[in-house]
């Protein structure tokens, strides 16, 4: 993971607006996480800092049967979801009320970002974590912590939130992406959420 000079940013995103979402700040070597509430700051941030890529925890598409026909009931899996199922990761539908609203967030930030022309991702840190050998941020924030930064995110602070360690996870994913490393499921006309690669050495 050395010597890379990309500026990325993970988001953790939140469904509301009210709760915190998660940001990893990424850059060479220096990395700041925190949190942030409202669209208007988490746009501002990506505008400041001229992200090469934003790597966003949140569905953002809908299923193609959705899309397509105008129904009102939202399926409840993309084929990049049920790839992730194949391999036996754990997510969440996206007809659960939560993940309605989630989607609907994070499909408007999505469309805001690439109009301004930031190259946007959807990523999945818990299985990201499940696929590097990482305990999932509120099994074992610890453990988590510790796992990111051997794999490059020196800079992380021991006093990370779980929202930011996901954050972190997501701006991880991302760095495998920009390097051509990371893995894409599902279709690209529907949806895909990037993982990263099947074998990541940890040392």
């Amino acid at each position: 993971m050395r010597g890379f000079h990309y500026c990325l940013i993970g988001l953790d995103l939140a469904g509301k607006s009210s709760r915190p979402s998660g940001i990893c700040l990424w850059w060479g070597k220096e990395v700041r996480t925190f949190v942030l509430y409202t669209d208007n700051e988490i746009i501002r941030l990506v505008k400041i800092f001229q992200p090469d890529i934003v790597a966003i925890d949140a569905p953002l598409s809908y299923p193609r049967d959705y899309q397509n026909s105008g129904v009102q009931a939202v399926p409840a899996w993309r084929e990049c979801d049920l790839a992730l199922r194949r391999k036996n990761i754990r997510l969440f539908p996206l007809n659960f009320n939560s993940m309605r609203e989630l989607t609907k967030r994070g499909v408007a930030l999505k469309t805001i970002m690439e109009k301004q022309g930031f190259k946007v991702i959807e990523v999945y840190p818990g299985g990201a974590q499940d696929i590097l050998g990482l305990p999932r941020a509120r099994k074992n924030r610890k453990a988590l912590y510790e796992g990111l930064r051997k794999l490059g995110l020196e800079g992380l602070s021991s006093d990370c939130s779980v929202h930011e360690l996901d954050a972190a996870t997501a701006a991880l994913v991302g760095m495998f992406y920009l390097k051509g490393e990371a893995k894409v499921y599902g279709d690209p006309t529907e949806g895909t959420i990037i993982m990263p690669p099947e074998a990541t050495n940890l040392n």
